[in-house]
């Protein structure tokens, strides 16, 4: 996947899961290619859930640039880090020979939770964006914001709610047909 929207992504944001303001305010964000971006998210999700995984896909970008995407896989890996957010961390990496990623912008369809942020803090992304909320392990102001804590040492600026109606109706979709095969036995 690789589409550069136009324009170029912002850095600091309000965010509009609890309302704190990123620490600096540089460009406001540009709502059309954060759309865009979650939107190639949504298309990682779908091959989460075409794989019988929890739908939630990720894209790292940089420059307005696509440098990595990753999707849930921690079903079909056996492996419970196998989120989408650590998954396209992993390809970023790879692709910019760092394990540190500066100037990137993460997005993902479903607000991480505290291992994804804390991935996204040890890489030093400038800021993440997320589309639904995750009211049960949120880590971006839901149930806890690690971005926001003093005593951690670095904090990437967040954007919640980028097309948060389709990301949680995926979602919501994906765990209603779960219930309806568990209550069909299949």
């Amino acid at each position: 996947m690789s589409v550069s929207p136009a324009g170029s992504v912002g850095s600091a944001v309000a965010d509009t899961a609890t309302g704190a303001t990123g620490a600096t305010a540089a460009a406001a964000p540009d709502v059309a290619a954060d759309e865009a971006f979650m939107r190639l998210a949504i298309e990682a999700a779908s091959l989460a859930k075409a794989a019988g995984e929890v739908p939630v896909g990720a894209v790292v970008v940089k420059d307005g640039q696509v440098i990595a995407t990753g999707f849930n896989q921690p079903i079909g890996r056996h492996d419970p880090t196998a989120h989408a957010e650590i998954a396209a961390l992993r390809a970023a990496a790879g692709a910019l020979g760092n394990y540190r990623l500066p100037g990137c912008t993460l997005y993902v369809t479903l607000e991480p939770c505290a291992m994804c942020a804390g991935a996204m803090m040890h890489a030093r992304l400038a800021r993440v964006v997320f589309g639904a909320s995750d009211p049960k392990t949120g880590a971006c102001g839901s149930v806890v914001n690690l971005f926001s804590e003093n005593k951690l040492n670095h904090h990437a600026e967040l954007s919640g709610g980028v097309l948060a109606a389709e990301c949680g109706t995926m979602l919501s979709a994906f765990f209603a047909e779960r219930r309806s095969q568990a209550r069909n036995g299949n």
